[in-house]
């Protein structure tokens, strides 16, 4: 008992404001007719009021834009005539004075529009003959203004339809606590007591009417609405709490009840409809029952829906199709919540989705025309989507949501998910192929499809778990790999086949059309291999085999629309593009790692060779994105460790070497294409893998030459580890000429590898550098011989990179290329100075002491470093790189006066300061002469 009190109160709340709030914006609409009204028929009599006035021969564009005159206004405007008046001639002024009545109804008047923003049209509300819709501009007071007026005078009725339709209620309540009545005599009851209301509305509406000027205005809408209420309430109560009837009987009855309150909505308005909508769904939590499994209330919610639809689609009130479509949802949300029935919960969504776009149709086949939802969303101005198209928008996008994230137990449930959601893609593809503007909400139901699909995978739903249960390992012998990888992909494909078959008669949807059904069945096929494992259900080769029969598919869907399009190629790109990358997919199953680098290669050149054939720039996606994948193979998976630890010599030339080729070799084919983005790709792409290919067959010889595990901490070894990345930094900066939104991931990708090098070259300079002690057994030692040994490999080599970009990367700003010439040139000295301790101390670097051959070769080369400078500098007629080799000189002098007058002795000193003299005689000799012929030329450049 105290549950049902409950329960009242909060009806009791929530109906009045609902119905309230709902019947403000009516009687607001009546209103605004009722001055249109009032404004045409003043409209209509303003040319008779205007008539004695044209006697005066009064400007004709203050006759037509002055208000209708009154009988008081006319003497007025005759008594003071205007001061040009007698030089009118009367020949010329009584042509003129038919003029405005003539034209003012030729003015263009915009089509009167409803609610639902269409043109008015009894016949078809939103017929693709009509003009297409516009959203109607507010107008008069504002919601809460309305609000406020109507509760002053209106709120009683509310009140009264709630109190009536509970007084039905609760008398069949107050039967059952004291037994005053049979069961089947309280049903009668409280349908009778319904009755008797619906009647005095209907004697209320004839008798005296039910306007908003009349004195029983709401009065009728308020006795038939609780009428409907108590007939929907004793007939529930008949199913469920005495089971006086059975289902189809009570379907039956509900079904009359609701055809009864499409007719009464027709002649009543928009307060009965809510009064009857919000009672029927209410009555059957209000009455209860014992029932364990009412699935039968899922149809009765949707038939809720159906009726307020179907209601609005005579009045078009438009507040009326949401409210219903709210209640029908909601209603079965809660009677999924409290008694479960996931399944027919997901049917019901279904059906409330074919509800929405059929009804307000009137016919099987959809024809919203007008603009899609798409257009709301923008918000840019221009045409927006007519009311039905919007309200079949939500509705797919709440169905579609909650057929992503509702549970299921079973694999049944599960299951139906999938058949759910595929079933409206389906119908929103091609049943509603000719409702152009419910093209773009066919996405809705396909995302949630596939990510549904990949959700299942992470959380091992039960599909997925039933699937893996079955696998090759556990499956007892002779027992046949289950179906549901099989199932899945066949229902993706039906997806991608409805887009192909409605993209032909696209018009300029077409492109969007071919490009899902390109993409559908190919990511369904890639998210099951992500997250579903199927290789270990069906094995290697029978997992390849469906995915290659998909590519078969796209292969032969690029043959028809190549046939088809003529010159748009663009649907056989797409399909073509889908072929190449499920291609990749079954090499990835069947083939070794070496093997399946070599076929993503061929890939790569087979999509340049057909765009070179058939001009198609979408094959630069493939490409791009196949340079991308190499790369990761390359380097990550299987990468660096598998190439110098376990593959074979042949396989590792045979991978990075082709992998280079063959971006060469595409690069070659749309070399004369507009194709920026894969020509850079291609280049820097082709480029990496030729270095990564040089640094595996360097390592791969150092290792087998011995060191056992010194190689580790070597500086060589460090340095070589850390120049992939290098490279990986270096390609990324080259490509970031392209330009575009990936400016900034190419920037990131940059920034990271290059601060992997950087703390890679920080290790070769301090922990393994050379000089320093024996920390890590042989490995500090340098191998190789003078000048091409291992300092080659971890100084003078990335160091060469970096000076590189001064002269390859003039797409870089300025502050960004100085930095990395400046360390470039630093590695680059650094390596200088270690090959002549090495040259006059062996492969022994950390050997105590500085002999003085080796310091004056330190003189000797400062003094040729700066030489070489400056006459760069005089060749290049450049004043900086001139200061530059004049500050090299002034440090071989600091160095000269500062280390070697100590460090040396003897003939070596005298030839030391010598040397030292005579050259800088010659270079103060050589930059004076090089300082006058720069202000030379400046000179003549200011006479010219």
């Amino acid at each position: 008992m105290e549950f049902l009190l409950v329960v009242a109160a909060l009806v009791f709340l929530a109906l009045p404001i609902v119905v309230i709030v709902l019947m403000v914006s009516v009687s607001g609409l009546k209103r605004r007719m009722e001055m249109l009204e009032r404004q045409v028929r003043d409209l209509a009599a303003a040319p008779r009021a205007a008539a004695p006035m044209a006697a005066t021969a009064a400007p004709v564009a203050e006759t037509v834009a002055s208000p209708p005159a009154t009988v008081a206004e006319a003497p007025q405007a005759e008594a003071v005539p205007e001061a040009p008046q007698p030089e009118v001639p009367q020949a010329e002024a009584t042509p003129e004075v038919p003029q405005p009545e003539a034209q003012a109804p030729a003015a263009p008047q915009p089509a009167p529009r409803d609610p639902w923003g269409v043109p008015a049209d009894p016949k078809r509300p939103h017929a693709a003959s009509q003009a297409r819709a516009a959203r109607l501009a507010p107008s008069g007071p504002s919601a809460v203004d309305r609000l406020g007026a109507w509760l002053k005078i209106n709120w009683v009725y509310a009140v009264s339809a709630l109190s009536l339709a509970l007084a039905g209620i609760f008398f069949v309540q107050y039967g059952i606590e004291n037994g005053l009545l049979p069961p089947a005599a309280r049903v009668t009851a409280a349908i009778l007591f319904g009755l008797v209301l619906i009647g005095a509305g209907e004697w209320l509406r004839r008798r005296w009417g039910d306007e908003e000027g009349d004195a029983t205005a709401y009065l009728p809408s308020t006795f038939s609405g609780a009428g409907l209420v108590s007939i929907f309430g004793g007939i529930i109560a008949a199913r469920q709490l005495y089971d006086l009837i059975g289902q189809g009987t009570a379907f039956a009855g509900l079904l009359a009840t609701a055809l009864l309150a499409v007719v009464l909505g027709w002649f009543y308005g928009p307060f009965l409809a809510a009064v009857g909508l919000v009672g029927a769904a209410v009555a059957p939590f209000v009455v209860g029952g014992a029932s364990e499994a009412p699935y039968w209330l899922y149809g009765y919610f949707a038939l809720i829906a159906g009726v307020g639809l179907f209601v609005d689609t005579i009045r078009r009130w438009a507040w009326v199709s949401v409210l219903a479509v709210a209640i029908g949802i909601a209603g079965g949300g809660l009677v999924y919540v409290s008694t479960g029935g996931v399944g027919w919960f997901m049917l019901m969504l279904v059906a409330m989705v074919f509800l929405v776009v059929c009804v307000p149709a009137r016919g099987l086949m959809p024809d919203h025309a007008g603009a899609m939802t798409i257009a709301a969303l923008r918000g840019k101005g221009g045409e927006m989507p007519i009311f039905p198209t919007l309200l079949a928008a939500g509705t797919v996008a709440v169905a579609s949501f909650l057929l992503l994230v509702l549970d299921s137990n079973t694999v049944a449930e599960s299951l139906m998910a999938y058949i759910c959601l595929a079933a409206l893609a389906l119908a929103l593809t091609v049943w509603s192929g000719g409702a152009r503007a419910l093209s773009d909400l066919t996405v809705l139901p396909v995302a949630a499809f596939l990510l549904r699909l990949g959700f299942e995978g992470v959380s091992s739903g039960p599909l997925q778990q039933d699937f893996l249960s079955r696998a090759v390992a556990v499956r007892p012998p002779e027992t046949s790999a289950p179906l549901t990888a099989t199932l899945l992909l066949a229902i993706a494909t039906l997806i991608t086949l409805g887009a192909a078959w409605i993209s032909g008669g696209a018009g300029r949807l077409k492109p969007f059309w071919a490009a899902g059904a390109a993409l559908t069945a190919p990511v369904a096929a890639l998210v099951m291999e992500l997250w579903w494992g199927p290789s270990w259900v069906l094995g290697d080769y029978p997992w390849a085999l469906h995915v290659i029969a998909l590519a078969a598919l796209m292969v032969g869907l690029a043959v028809v629309f190549a046939r088809a399009d003529g010159g748009d190629m663009r649907r056989a790109a797409y399909a073509t593009l889908s072929a190449l990358s499920l291609i990749a997919l079954a090499l990835f199953l069947v083939t070794t790692k070496g093997a399946l680098t070599l076929a993503l290669a061929a890939l790569l050149v087979s999509a340049a060779a057909l765009d070179r054939r058939f001009r198609l720039p979408e094959m630069g996606w493939f490409v791009q994105a196949g340079v991308l994948v190499l790369g990761y193979r390359l380097t990550i998976d299987p990468g660096l460790d598998w190439a110098v630890n376990d593959a074979a010599l042949w396989e590792v030339i045979a991978s990075y070497a082709g992998g280079a080729l063959a971006a060469f070799a595409a690069l070659s084919l749309i070399r004369d294409l507009d194709r920026p983005g894969a020509k850079a790709f291609l280049e820097s792409g082709g480029a990496s893998a030729a270095a990564l290919l040089v640094n595996v067959l360097i390592t791969r010889w150092l290792l087998n030459s011995g060191g056992g595990e010194d190689l580790l901490a070597s500086h060589w070894a460090v340095a070589l580890n850390a120049m992939p990345w290098l490279i990986v930094a270096l390609a990324q900066l080259y490509r970031m000429q392209l330009g575009g939104w990936m400016r900034w991931v190419r920037i990131v990708i940059a920034g990271v590898a290059g601060l992997i090098w950087g703390g890679g070259t920080l290790v070769t300079l301090t922990l393994v550098n050379p000089l320093f002690a024996d920390w890590f057994g042989d490995g500090h030692l340098v191998r190789g011989p003078l000048l091409l040994d291992t300092l080659l490999v971890a100084y003078a080599l990335p160091g060469l990179m970096l000076i590189g970009v001064g002269r390859f990367f003039g797409h870089l700003p300025g502050l960004v290329r100085a930095p990395l010439v400046l360390l470039g040139t630093g590695l680059v000295a650094f390596y200088a100075a270690l090959e002549i301790r090495r040259f006059w101390r062996g492969p022994d670097l950390s050997v105590p002491g500085v002999t003085q051959a080796e310091l004056y070769s330190y003189t000797v080369a400062l003094m040729l470093l700066g030489a070489a400078l400056l006459y760069q500098a005089i060749a290049r007629r450049s004043q900086g790189l001139r200061r530059i080799a004049m500050a090299v000189i002034a440090l071989t002098i600091a160095k000269v006066f500062l280390i070697d007058v100590s460090g040396l002795t003897g003939l070596t000193r005298v030839f030391s300061f010598l040397a030292l003299g005579l050259s800088l005689a010659g270079l103060a000799w050589l930059n004076r002469w090089a300082a006058g012929q720069g202000e030379a030329q400046g000179e003549d450049q200011g006479k010219g």
